[in-house]
């Protein structure tokens, strides 16, 4: 199958690489970023680096003829790009709107209006969000609202999408909380998410686990259409213990 990742020069995108090249079930993994996306470091012996092919575009919302090219005929797409809370000062609210929601909008559009090979089968996206979206407009969240509102809408949008697609699109959200790797936070951001966890109730997840579920809805198809951290959790390790016996 071939998969789109967005976003691929990401940490979750990195992880979702790195393991997107050892699946036998993947043949080809397109890397979509605004800049060259790499062979993770980590990649180890059983990744087909081969299969990995660095797309870049400029503009998110105005797709060139030759990064549509490289789209087409994509099964999956797990859609990675966003601004995260720690990055919300350093940009105007509008271009934080602009690539949380419109860019989202505009790729499954994009996407899933593209030729692919696997005719009757459904474009599967996969949007990652995160644990304190809400969609319901009039419930306003104490903490980081207009951010938690603004990522609520964008998860509806696009299930609405999907609904209305006839069968044409299946859509995912994955809804993860902290996503931690073993030595990626000092003591300082561990002492932040541990009083994010302990005041706003942020559940956790491991990079390994998420990245694990969201490969695993792109090529065994949807679950559910709302995945929270615990189900993040559930189906990464049963995944990734599936694969250890396997190897």
């Amino acid at each position: 199958m071939k998969l789109i990742v967005t976003g691929s020069t990401g940490f979750v995108a990195t992880e979702v690489i790195r393991q997107a090249l050892c699946n036998p079930a993947i043949t080809s993994i397109v890397a979509l970023a605004r800049r060259a996306t790499a062979v993770p470091q980590n990649a180890g012996p059983r990744a087909d680096a081969a299969k990995l092919k660095s797309v870049v575009c400029e503009d998110f919302e105005n797709y060139p003829e030759s990064v549509k090219q490289e789209l087409a005929g994509a099964d999956a797409c797990i859609w990675l790009i966003a601004i995260t809370p720690s990055q919300l000062k350093k940009m105007p609210w509008e271009e934080v709107r602009k690539i949380c929601l419109d860019y989202t909008v505009t790729g499954l559009e994009t996407i899933a209006e593209l030729p692919r090979d696997s005719a009757g089968k459904p474009l599967r996206f996969i949007y990652t969000s995160g644990s304190s979206s809400e969609r319901d407009q009039s419930k306003k969240p104490w903490v980081l609202g207009n951010y938690c509102l603004m990522r609520g809408e964008v998860e509806s949008r696009v299930l609405d999408y999907a609904k209305e697609s006839r069968g044409a699109v299946e859509a995912c959200v994955a809804k993860p909380g902290l996503i931690d790797a073993p030595g990626r936070t000092g003591l300082v951001m561990k002492a932040v998410q541990t009083v994010g966890r302990s005041i706003i109730g942020l559940p956790k997840v491991d990079v390994r686990d998420i990245a694990a579920t969201l490969l695993e809805q792109a090529v065994k198809g949807v679950e559910k259409d709302t995945l929270l951290n615990e189900d993040l959790i559930r189906i990464g390790q049963k995944a990734l213990a599936d694969e250890q016996k396997d190897s």
